[in-house]
């Protein structure tokens, strides 16, 4: 018998899923601070249940193991004992690494920073995501890593990157306070291929606004390219390592899509590009790499590299691509929540396809009043109490809530923790986690941060309620306070006077 054991092989890791978690300013007030604890963004719930956990899903499904997931220093124990406690959608087979950076809400950094400073932690081709991604079933994220695997072994792309386009949304009236609709982007790219082609940057619509200027280069090496400004970023890039090097050696760049992405789109199709940073050490290692790769009718194409000296004369080399994928709205719905309109949207999307139900639980169903309507496009977290004669429609109320007597609540979202007293009114408003709602208190189109009190028969509409303005209340009232006193010293006066 042979009794040889063979040596255990190391397993290589193929990638390295890297999800960014932000402030999220464009989210405030709901990511302002409650009381001494912060709000982290990728914690905000969508339908009750935390944005970072839809991306987690999506990477788990992938068949990817390993998450670098970086947020700023002060959120870190939140995310961490959420990421860690049974309540995650993360399950053991993720090993998530959660590292922080210096950011404030004042200062960000772009992404192009970050990725340089964690470049020692990233030692393989990465997927870059962010934490407010909503991915439809109909786009698994191995979809593009199969793209990726296919087209970094043929033709030498490096990058494969993610646009979708962005569902129409319901028509229902909101505030100029709340801010705008995600920005879509043009781009131009080329769907034989998949190859991305130009970005529109925000100084190119700075500069016109109206027309798009292109190569002649691009246009006669491919013809028939497709322009479109309705699709949206999704900001999910597959990469290869040599990604981080290439952002090393252009530390100028900041930004990943507004800078980075732009310029390699340039480099691939301008030959004085080409020729600048090709041989480069960067760029020529993934040359000699892809060479070995290719076969031999593609490496025969590439003899014809010699630069011509015109910008307008196209290269024969694949290399150096960025790939693109495209969804459709009609293929599933598909959306960032990284503003205050979106996330509102995200939450109607999912309630519209359930069909709540009392809970089965004793304990959670004796905390639901038999007098209270709660219509089915609806969404009741666990432990919330709900009294009677109070109405609830098209909303999402979170966990451990407490609503009243005859409060009426209309296609809102209200997280977790609230209290909103008898008689109150919500209507199309977010109010944020552990606000308090005073009785008979009316509240539409409204934004509230975290741990905000609205006081009993107050009334806002189209406002956004954060913890600063108490200060500026209370220093109003001082002003009123400061100037009754100086009068009624003058008062004083003048009778003595007489």
């Amino acid at each position: 018998m042979d009794f040889n054991v063979s040596p255990v092989q190391a397993v290589t890791r193929e990638f390295l899923a890297v999800i960014l978690a932000g402030f999220g300013n464009e989210l405030f007030p709901l990511t302002g601070d409650v009381g001494d604890e912060p709000c982290p963004k990728a914690l905000l719930t969508i339908s009750n249940k935390p944005m970072v956990d839809y991306v987690l899903s999506w990477v788990e499904e992938s068949g990817i193991t390993d998450v670098l997931l970086i947020c700023p220093s002060s959120h870190r124990p939140s995310i961490s004992h959420y990421i860690h406690s049974e309540s995650s959608a993360s399950s053991s087979s993720l090993h998530i690494d959660i590292q922080t950076f210096d950011e404030s809400q004042e200062l960000s950094v772009g992404t192009c920073s970050i990725l340089r400073h964690f470049s020692g932690r990233i030692q393989e081709d990465f997927v870059l995501l962010p934490c407010d991604f909503v991915p439809p079933p109909s786009l698994p994220l191995s979809k593009l890593l199969n793209k990726f695997r296919t087209e970094t072994t043929s033709d030498g792309a490096i990058v494969v990157s993610c646009w979708f386009e962005v569902p129409k949304p319901e028509k229902y009236a909101t505030p100029d306070e709340w801010g705008s609709h995600s920005q879509s982007t043009p781009i131009v790219w080329d769907d034989c291929t998949g190859t991305l082609l130009y970005i529109g940057t925000l100084d190119g619509a700075d500069r016109n606004s109206e027309e798009l200027e292109l190569r002649t280069s691009l246009l006669s090496r491919y013809p028939r390219t497709k322009l479109s400004s309705e699709l949206q970023d999704s900001h999910v890039y597959v990469c290869k390592r040599e990604v981080l090097d290439a952002l090393q050696e252009k530390a100028g760049l900041d930004s990943l899509r507004e800078d980075f992405l732009p310029w390699l789109c340039k480099v691939h199709y301008q030959t004085r590009k080409r020729s600048k940073y090709g041989s480069g050490k960067i760029f020529r290692h993934l040359y000699i790499m892809d060479i070995r790769l290719m076969s031999f009718a593609v490496l025969g194409a590439l003899t014809n590299l010699a630069p011509t000296g015109s910008d307008d004369d196209h290269a024969e080399a694949s290399g150096l691509r960025v790939g693109v994928v495209i969804h459709r709205a009609k293929d599933g719905y598909c959306l960032r929540a990284n503003n205050l309109l979106a996330y509102l949207e995200a939450n109607r999307h999912f309630i519209a396809d359930t069909c709540y139900t009392l809970p089965s639980d004793p304990q959670k169903r004796a905390l639901i009043d038999t007098k209270a309507s709660i219509s089915p496009d609806s969404t009741i977290g666990d432990f919330t109490k709900v009294d009677e004669k109070t109405t609830i429609k098209k909303s999402v109320i979170g966990k451990h809530c407490v609503i009243g007597k005859a409060v009426k609540i209309v296609g809102c979202v209200v997280l977790d923790h609230c209290v909103i007293s008898d008689g109150a009114k919500l209507e199309s408003s977010i109010v944020g986690r552990s606000t308090t709602v005073g009785g008979r208190a009316e509240l539409v189109r409204c934004v509230t941060q975290g741990g905000y009190e609205v006081k009993e028969n107050e009334n806002y509409r189209n406002e956004k309620l954060d913890t600063s303005d108490w200060g500026a209340e209370t220093g109003d009232e001082n002003d009123d306070n400061n100037e009754h006193g100086e009068d009624s010293e003058e008062q004083n006066s003048n009778e003595e006077d007489g």
